[in-house]
């Protein structure tokens, strides 16, 4: 099967196949879960492994710059050959890293279970965001944002999940967040199904135009544009996820769970914002979402190493939110950019993501443990102004008429 063979864009009339789209989101959130529990068990393993800051951010180099190196390559390949059976796989590896987080005795092994978490991620959302494209019926703003939106909330999920469950019962317990990628796998298969079905009926259609919308030099420029606004929205996420329960313990004092209530509530207006960048992209254009929400979370992002812990507290909420709308019309944009090669975007992307979070993760490690936690947020304040660069980007326009 070739990218040829995958069927033309839609156009809105289509009908939009919602089960199946709520379906791969809600297996986008359990594997987010199971991936989260890694970043938020990290109080945990630090006390019983002795680590130190780099040592944790190597955890999440690992993770993330596994998928990230994956991604683009499973992406490519399934464009020519799309893979309906790699979705329950790639849960099956999650499966595995979870249970060597459980039971691992010695650091390398956690690194070994960091890497099976990050081989699942890079199997899982290329077919996937594929799977949301192709069911899409032409919404492509809003299929994107209910499908990154389940990640989103099992992102926020899985450090209260952590708090209630893990941490009070021990690391052994990561091992029972093996039911839901049990349960992943079941719906995967099924969503398999339907997708090789759509695969099959695309054979009889005409194959998809995938002729650039601008000259090659113009296309470059503008991935690359948009390589470096993911690079900072992720660097940014990346000192929050990995770094924010540490920076609210040794600021305000908090203990673990009360830390990871603050997580939860910064990445639950992430998920809320990832909903609401889909539609708005959809009315407006990507191109405005992405103005507003790598750009505009600046003074909020400038704000927070200065606040007291209500403010710091209120202010991650609305970073979260605005933050979030950026990567749905990213995505998006990138898709217009790149026809007929879903499969390569969604790889490239996705996988930039977790490899600049990995990348950023381990650096910042590094400068948390010589010049502190509070010096890395003061840092990371403003990377949300390469916002700037987005007045390198094709107006919606050019890219529809070429």
């Amino acid at each position: 099967m070739t990218t040829a063979a995958m069927p033309p864009q839609a156009s809105p009339v289509q009908q939009t196949a919602f089960a199946v789209i709520l379906s791969i989101s809600l297996c986008h959130m359990l594997n987010d879960i199971m991936q989260s529990l890694l970043s938020a068990i990290y109080p945990l393993l630090k006390e019983d492994f002795a680590l130190s800051y780099r040592q944790i951010g190597l955890l999440t180099l690992c993770f993330q710059v596994t998928a990230s190196l994956l991604q683009p390559a499973v992406g490519i390949f399934t464009d020519r050959k799309p893979l309906p059976k790699s979705l329950p796989v790639g849960m099956g590896s999650t499966f595995c890293g979870l249970i060597l987080l459980a039971f691992a005795p010695s650091y390398p092994l956690l690194l070994l279970g960091a890497a099976f978490i990050g081989i699942g991620s890079a199997i899982f959302h290329p077919e996937a965001s594929r799977v949301a494209r192709m069911a899409s019926g032409g919404r492509f703003g809003l299929a994107q944002s209910l499908f990154q939106v389940g990640g989103n909330f099992g992102s926020s999920i899985g450090p209260l999940l952590a708090a209630f469950i893990v941490v009070p019962l021990g690391r052994p317990s990561v091992a029972a967040f093996c039911l839901i990628a049990a349960l992943g796998m079941i719906i995967l298969n099924t969503v398999s199904r339907w997708y090789a079905g759509a695969l099959t009926e695309a054979r009889g259609r005409k194959p998809a135009d995938k002729t650039l919308p601008l000259p090659r030099d113009r296309i470059v420029m503008a991935l690359v544009v948009l390589a470096f606004l993911t690079f900072s929205k992720n660097i940014y996420t990346a000192s929050i996820s990995s770094y924010y329960t540490f920076y609210l313990i040794e600021t305000f004092g908090l203990t673990t769970q009360q830390s990871q209530m603050m997580l939860f509530l910064y990445l639950a207006a992430v998920a809320t914002g990832t909903i609401a960048g889909g539609p708005i992209g959809d009315r407006f254009g990507p191109l405005a979402v992405i103005w507003f929400s790598i750009l505009g979370v600046l003074p909020f992002t400038l704000a927070l190493p200065y606040a007291n812990l209500f403010w710091t507290g209120a202010l991650s909420v609305v970073i979260g939110l605005i933050i979030a709308s950026a990567f749905p019309a990213i995505v998006v944009f990138a898709q217009e950019l790149l026809p007929g090669r879903v499969g390569m975007v969604a790889g490239i992307f996705f996988g930039f993501a977790f490899g600049m979070g990995g990348i950023a993760a381990a650096v910042l490690g590094v400068m948390a443990d010589s010049y502190g936690i509070a010096m890395v947020y003061r840092i990371c304040a403003w990377l949300p102004i390469l916002g700037l660069l987005t007045i390198f980007l094709p107006s919606h326009r050019k890219l529809r008429l070429g």
